[in-house]
């Protein structure tokens, strides 16, 4: 067996190892019980902490251009910039009057946007730490910049997609359904973005006319609420996932669905927690590979799996104990980022369907994360009020 065997099955005692079901369990009682009660936090694979919030972290995103800062957003209506290689302060994006869910930087790092749960977006020049533009919207369910210009993109629970020109303010909005437009992406030509909504439609618009240039909807598009979209490298392919538990697979220029993955349910888990059996499935997060046809969706059964796009079939299952929050793939390998209700961050090699390694630090789940440009460090955050910072580059990678 590989030494990547052995470490899976490793980590796999360590799981069963957590009820402390070993015959001497008993023997250890006391020793043994704080042990496995400080399980999940005495383990910390993470260089860096950054605790200034004092609730759960919802996002986090890294400065594109030289990937030093992160911005993380909480539900303490806080939301900061600091310094990923040691977790100094640079400063707070102060004046949130609800849960920032949604920050990132634009893709020149000149800028950061934050927006909070009420709608209110702010946008800060990052050098000189100083508020440049504000705006209120309704309830917010996501945000995005532009990727080559100072443009940041919206969608509210009213169905709108906003954007506007950083900072002058110009200002344009693509009226969908009556619905919220539950997640969005701009597709990497800068001319287009894909809009998933509540009701399972999907549009594609046209950014400079403001016009929908193709509709999914019926059997075309998801039976229950989009839940995330992502697109390929060069924007010929869009994924849609949704509550509805299936990946549609669109091509971005006839907006014809290409293919449909649809997963068979998995019988879940024993034990149960009480109420937890009418939870159902969902596609929580999706992305393309960029140096192999295949494509990654994680579920909330904690289930990844790896589709081939050539011949649009399963390549691989890995299975997670707990619900897949967010994936991520490397820029340039085939090597796929999942984490997880269980707070750890698990890399995976879509090759193989093997696990390469796994990352623990957090005491709660983890609810974003973002991978450096090298993959060289992962930043987490979690509902343990806390972001950090894992290394995880390898040398045999």
């Amino acid at each position: 067996p590989s030494a990547d065997d052995l470490a899976d099955e490793m980590e796999d005692v360590d799981f069963e190892d957590e009820g402390a079901e070993e015959p001497d369990a008993e023997a250890w009682e006391s020793e043994d019980d704080e042990g496995v009660e400080d399980g999940m936090e005495a383990q910390d694979d993470s260089e860096v902490t950054f605790s200034l919030h004092s609730a759960s972290v919802f996002c986090v995103s890294l400065d594109p251009k030289t990937n030093t800062l992160a911005v993380t957003g909480g539900e303490d209506d806080k939301a900061f910039v600091w310094r990923v290689s040691d977790g100094e302060l640079l400063f707070e994006c102060s004046g949130h009057k609800d849960s920032v869910t949604c920050a990132g930087f634009s893709h020149d790092s000149v800028f950061v946007a934050t927006g909070d749960m009420s709608g209110l977006i702010k946008v800060w020049r990052v050098d000189a730490k100083e508020e440049v533009w504000s705006f209120e919207v309704g309830d917010l369910e996501w945000m995005e910049w532009h990727p080559q210009a100072h443009v940041l993109l919206a969608g509210t629970a009213d169905g709108n997609t906003w954007m506007w020109k950083i900072p002058s303010g110009d200002c344009k909005t693509f009226q969908g359904p009556a619905c919220p437009a539950t997640c969005g992406r701009i597709l990497p030509d800068g001319k287009r973005a894909v809009v998933g909504y509540e009701d399972g439609t999907m549009r594609i618009w046209d950014l400079k006319q403001g016009t929908s240039l193709h509709v999914l909807k019926g059997q075309d598009g998801h039976q229950d609420p989009l839940t995330c979209v992502a697109s390929n490298q060069d924007g010929s392919l869009i994924m849609t996932g949704s509550v509805d538990c299936h990946a549609k697979l669109v091509n971005s220029t006839t907006g014809k669905v290409v293919c449909v993955f649809k997963m068979e349910s998995v019988t879940p888990k024993a034990p149960i927690s009480e109420g937890e059996e009418a939870e159902s499935n969902s596609v929580e997060s999706l992305g393309f590979c960029n140096v192999m046809p295949l494509a990654a969706v994680g579920y909330l059964d904690g289930t990844l799996a790896i589709y081939d796009l050539s011949t649009q079939s399963l390549r691989h299952k890995c299975q997670h104990e707990s619900g897949i929050v967010q994936l991520l793939w490397e820029e340039t390998s085939a090597v796929v980022y999942t984490c997880s209700l269980d707070g750890a961050v698990r890399l995976w090699d879509a090759r193989t369907g093997k696990m390469i390694s796994e990352y623990r630090g957090h005491s709660a789940e983890i609810l974003d994360f973002a991978v450096n440009k090298d993959a060289s460090i992962v930043v987490t955050t979690s509902g343990d009020h806390q972001a950090k910072v894992f290394c995880v580059q390898r040398p045999d990678r």
